[in-house]
């Protein structure tokens, strides 16, 4: 068995025996074959065997003084349309090298990968993903908003044009088990035959329009030995249309009272499934709009003192310290502390009261809030991510994200229920 090699990224180093410390640190964990840490690149390069993993030498290192550093990457995610997606995503994910957890988010289409640094980029785990039958993507590289607003217009159009090709299949085959002089009238006018086209023909126009997305990530799934919910949902549609394609065109291979047709069970399914995942992409967007709200308090620049001139800057470019000027009824940029001038501010964004909160110098402003008719100067306290607002938007992401103790045994039970239910058919069969 060969080595497995790893790469860490080391703090605290600073002298030669702080390396030696380090080294002997990794040697201790049972299974370093070898291990040796660089003082300039502040490095260590570490062999191993089975049992050591990277969970172990990064607390050997932690518990040595010298942790090694860790990252965290954000995945944009298509394709994910149930809690196997999730679980399969995040399998390919954690086998990826340096990476120590990763979790997917199914409402938001996102996955988030906690990783040593400088093992993999963000691109290369997205690469991973996606040979894994899904789109994925480095976050921020396409705009989310607009890309679920095309998708759930797509998934609207398609439930729409499966529902109106299913109807008339529906209501030729259903319609006389309703009402049998329907039926009667069938047979009487077009014939059995004649009807059975007419549904082959539209059933094949919902398959292979509206329900193509099934196939097209459902069989290679499949095909990979990894079926999901596309591809349970493909090969129980094309079971049905194979069998009434046989039954309607080579009617002598199947036994005389087995000459039946279901082409209205296919169509129905794609319809169903469509307008099941038109609801959950309307939910989603539901979900998501809370974040986007919370997002748009903030200004997108601010006028901030730079080399004795005021210009404007965007957020982004503000640091901790830098001078704000705010000017009557514009949005606190930043987090900051009022050094000169008196206003009311509206915080009802933060605490829900309507009435403005009187500031003067020496006062803590929120970013996002609303200023009054003064004009204030303010130092910028906190920016970025160690902002309020950027801190709620947090938290309410990662309640969206969040699992509940049972969650784990549903993705555990979800992952195997496709592969079971396809046994199960193959056995019956």
């Amino acid at each position: 068995m060969t080595d497995t090699a790893a790469r860490f990224q080391l703090e605290g180093l600073s002298c030669a025996s702080c390396v030696s410390r380090a080294e002997r640190a990794l040697q201790a964990v049972p299974g370093v074959t070898d291990a040796r840490v660089n003082l300039a690149a502040e490095t260590a390069d570490v062999g191993f065997l089975p049992p050591a993993d990277l969970a172990q030498m990064m607390q050997a290192l932690e518990k040595a003084g010298y942790p090694a550093r860790t990252e965290t990457l954000a995945l944009s995610v298509e394709g994910m349309t149930c809690a196997s997606c999730t679980a399969r995503v995040e399998r390919v994910l954690q086998a990826q090298p340096g990476v120590l957890t990763a979790s997917a988010n199914l409402a938001a289409r996102t996955a988030q990968v906690t990783l040593v640094t400088g093992r993999q980029t963000a691109a290369q785990h997205a690469a991973a993903v996606t040979r894994a039958g899904y789109e994925a993507a480095p976050a921020g590289a396409t705009d989310p908003a607009n890309r679920r607003a095309q998708d759930l217009s797509a998934l609207r159009r398609d439930t729409v044009v499966a529902a109106v090709l299913t109807l008339p299949v529906f209501i030729m085959e259903m319609g006389g088990h309703l009402f049998p002089p329907f039926h009667h009238w069938i047979m009487g006018t077009l014939g059995q035959q004649a009807s059975w086209l007419i549904q082959f023909a539209l059933t094949t126009l919902v398959l292979v329009g509206p329900g193509r997305r099934f196939y097209a990530k459902g069989l290679p799934a499949l095909l990979r030995g990894a079926p999901d919910m596309n591809s349970l949902v493909a090969v129980g549609t094309l079971a049905a249309y194979g069998y009434s394609v046989v039954a309607s065109f080579a009617p002598s291979l199947l036994p005389e009272s087995s000459r039946a047709v279901y082409y209205e069970a296919a169509a129905v399914i794609v319809v169903l499934i469509l307008l099941g995942r038109l609801l959950e992409a309307r939910a989603r967007g539901r979900t998501g709009a809370a974040i986007t709200r919370l997002i748009g308090l903030q200004p997108r620049t601010a006028r901030v003192e730079r080399g004795g001139a005021t210009v404007d800057l965007p957020i982004e470019a503000i640091v901790a310290g830098d001078i704000l000027h705010v000017r009557p009824g514009e949005k606190i940029p930043v987090d900051a502390e009022v050094t000169s001038g008196t206003s009311y501010v509206d915080e009802s964004m933060i605490s829900g009261e309507p009435v403005p909160v009187e500031k003067a110098a020496g006062a803590a402003v929120v970013g996002g809030t609303v200023n009054g008719n003064g004009a204030l100067v303010l130092c910028a306290t906190h920016v970025g991510a160690d902002s309020v607002l950027a801190r709620i938007i947090r938290m309410v992401e990662d309640a969206q994200g969040a699992k509940l103790p049972i969650q784990g045994l549903v993705d555990r039970i979800t992952l195997w229920f496709v592969p079971v239910v396809m046994g199960v058919a193959a056995l019956t069969v």
